[in-house]
C-alpha cells in the first residue's frame, strides 16, 4: 500500500518537497498552503499578512548557488536576482513539475496530532480532517517575530522588521534600528534615503560584508577556498575583507572577535557606504529608554521618532502541541541532518535550516532523502537519537551560542553530507 503524504507550506522547501515526492513515484500527496499562490515569503505584499519580503529586496546569495539541482535560474537573471524574480522563478518550477493539482490553496492548517496508530491527523481552520502516513514541515521559520527586552518605556512607534515594508512611512522621522543581521541592515539603508536621522543600534559586534568580493559574488568567491584547511580559510577571508573594507572602527563599528564563519554573515555594501557618508549613524547597544530618548551603553543620548526591531524570529509549529515540538526558545535542536526526529520519525522538517547560503538548494536534497525513506530505499541509523545529538552539538562548536544559530549549518559541507546520505 502506497505512502499517503502531506506537506505543510508551499514556499520555497514545500515546493521541492512535493516535487520530489512526486518523482519517487508518490502519487498520493497533498500540500496546506495558507496563500493563494506559491512562493511563501517571497511573495510581496504591502500589508502585513505573512513574513513577506520587502519591496526592494534581493536575495543575499548569489543566483548560481541559489538554484535547485536540476532547475537553473534564467541566464538573463542578475547575480543577486530582486524578489520577483526570484518568485517567477519559484512559479515557474512549479510549473514546470506539475506541482499545482497537489497543492491546497488558501488553507491553514490548524492541528497537526499524532493518531494513536502513529499517523498524523491534519485539521484546517475550516474543519476538514485528512490522515496522513507522513508529514513534511516545510512552513518556514520566518513568520513570528522575536521582539527584544527593550529597557523601559518607548512612548514613539514601535514596529518590528516584520512589519516593514517600504520606507515611505519614515520619510522625515528619525529612525533607530535595532539589530545587525541583514534585515536590520536593509531597514537602516532603505529609510535612511527618506529619514530625518537614521541610526543603528548593534548590541554585539557583527562582519558586515560586502556582497561583492574581488569581482565576484561573496559566496561564490567563498566557495573557492571550501577546499582549503579551515584555519587558513578563516585567515584568508577576514585578510580579504579587511582589504576590501578596512578597519571597521574607521565606521565606528568594533571588529567581531572571531573568524567570520562563526556567525551568520550580514551580506550589504550599502551600509558601510552610508555610514560613511552620514546618512546612517552606528550606535552601540540600548541602556535605557525614556518616552522617546534613548540611552546608550556609550553615554549617548538622542531622541527618535521610530524604532524597528530587527531581531529575528521564533521557529515556532502553532499546530503542533508544544509538549511535542517546542523549538521557539532552543539554542540547539536534535534533529538528524536538520530533518529526522528521534522521536516522530514520520514527521520530517525540510528546509529548517539557516544556511551561510540559499536555504532552498538544501531543501531540495533534504526532499530527495525524504522521499527515498518513505519508499523505504533509505534507512535512517539505528543509533538515531545519538546522532542527531551529536549533530546539535556539532552546531553548539562551530557557531556563536545564540538562538539565531540553533539551525545554522555551513552552506558546502552540509551540501557535501547530504549528497553523501543521498548516495547511500
Amino acid at each position: 500500500m502506497q505512502a499517503k503524504v502531506a506537506v505543510i507550506g508551499a514556499g520555497c522547501s514545500g515546493i521541492t518537497a512535493i516535487k520530489n515526492l512526486k518523482q519517487a513515484g508518490i502519487q498520493d500527496i497533498t500540500c496546506y498552503e495558507q496563500n493563494d499562490q506559491v512562493g511563501g515569503n517571497w511573495i510581496f505584499s504591502a500589508r502585513e499578512s505573512h513574513s513577506s519580503v520587502c519591496e526592494t529586496t534581493h536575495i543575499i546569495s548569489s543566483k548560481k548557488l541559489s538554484e535547485y539541482s536540476d532547475f537553473p535560474m534564467p541566464a538573463d537573471y542578475p547575480d543577486y536576482p530582486s524578489h520577483r524574480q526570484v518568485l517567477a522563478y519559484f512559479q515557474a518550477y512549479a510549473k514546470k513539475f506539475k506541482l499545482e493539482p497537489h497543492i491546497r490553496f488558501n488553507t491553514t492548517v490548524k492541528r497537526l496530532e499524532q493518531t494513536q496508530d502513529h499517523k498524523w491527523e491534519i485539521t484546517t481552520t475550516e474543519g476538514d480532517r485528512q490522515t496522513y502516513d507522513h508529514v513534511l514541515l516545510a512552513n518556514g521559520h520566518h513568520s513570528v517575530p522575536r521582539h527584544p527586552e527593550l529597557p523601559g518605556k518607548f512612548t514613539g512607534q514601535y514596529i518590528h522588521s516584520h512589519q516593514y515594508k517600504t520606507n515611505q512611512p519614515f520619510a522625515g522621522k528619525k529612525v533607530l534600528v535595532i539589530g545587525g543581521g541583514n534585515s536590520a541592515c536593509d531597514c537602516a539603508v532603505e529609510t535612511s534615503r527618506v529619514g530625518d536621522f537614521v541610526a543603528i543600534s548593534m548590541r554585539s559586534p557583527q562582519y558586515i560584508v560586502p556582497k561583492f568580493m574581488l569581482g565576484k559574488p561573496t559566496d561564490t568567491f567563498n566557495a573557492t577556498m571550501q577546499w582549503i584547511p579551515r584555519f587558513l580559510a578563516d585567515a584568508l577571508r577576514k585578510l580579504s575583507l579587511k582589504i576590501q573594507v578596512g578597519k571597521y572602527e574607521d565606521y565606528g563599528l568594533e571588529t567581531p572577535p572571531f573568524p567570520v564563519t562563526k556567525i551568520h554573515p550580514t551580506l550589504n555594501s550599502e551600509l558601510l557606504y552610508k555610514i560613511r557618508h552620514g546618512n546612517v549613524h552606528p550606535r552601540k547597544g540600548i541602556q535605557n529608554i525614556e518616552g522617546k530618548q534613548v540611552t546608550f551603553t556609550d553615554g549617548t543620548q538622542e531622541t527618535y521618532d521610530t524604532i524597528i526591531a530587527a531581531t529575528g524570529y521564533k521557529i515556532t509549529f502553532p499546530f503542533l502541541d508544544k509538549a511535542m515540538v517546542d523549538y521557539e526558545e532552543a539554542e540547539r535542536i536534535p534533529l538528524y541532518l536538520r530533518m529526522f526526529h528521534p522521536r516522530y520519525q514520520n514527521l520530517i522538517f525540510i528546509g529548517l535550516v539557516q544556511p551561510q547560503g540559499a536555504v532552498w538548494p538544501l531543501s531540495d536534497y533534504q526532499a530527495q532523502i525524504a522521499a527515498k525513506y518513505i519508499t523505504g530505499s533509505y534507512q535512517l541509523p539505528a543509533n538515531l537519537k545519538e546522532k542527531a545529538e551529536q549533530e546539535a552539538n556539532q552546531i553548539a562548536r562551530e557557531f556563536t551560542a545564540e538562538k539565531r544559530h540553533a539551525v545554522e549549518v555551513h552552506y558546502h559541507p552540509f551540501l557535501r553530507k547530504l549528497k553523501r546520505e543521498l548516495a547511500k
